[in-house]
């Protein structure tokens, strides 16, 4: 008997996910699943990688600070003497 009610069970479940992608929705199962497989998914950047090129980009700033300075002084001297000329 018991699995008799399991099948019948098992088929209703059968025809209401059956309905619920037919109306667009989404049954609880298969947002567990596809939340399951998110989990699992390899793709992308994780925290750890993020914050590694943050210090590895500071690290480059500390280091080149004084040559970046001056390139940046530099570049906007030049945008002021040019800016001069086009404003007369």
């Amino acid at each position: 008997m018991s699995r008799v009610r399991e099948r019948k069970s098992w088929m209703r479940n059968k025809e209401e996910r059956q309905t619920f992608k037919e109306e667009g929705q989404v049954s609880k199962e298969e947002r567990l699943k596809s939340f399951g497989a998110f989990l699992r998914e390899e793709e992308g950047m994780g925290t750890v990688e993020i914050i590694l090129i943050i210090v590895v980009l500071i690290g480059l700033v500390i280091i080149f600070k004084t040559q970046l300075r001056s390139l940046v002084e530099r570049v906007f001297e030049k945008i002021t003497k040019d800016s001069n000329t086009v404003m007369s």
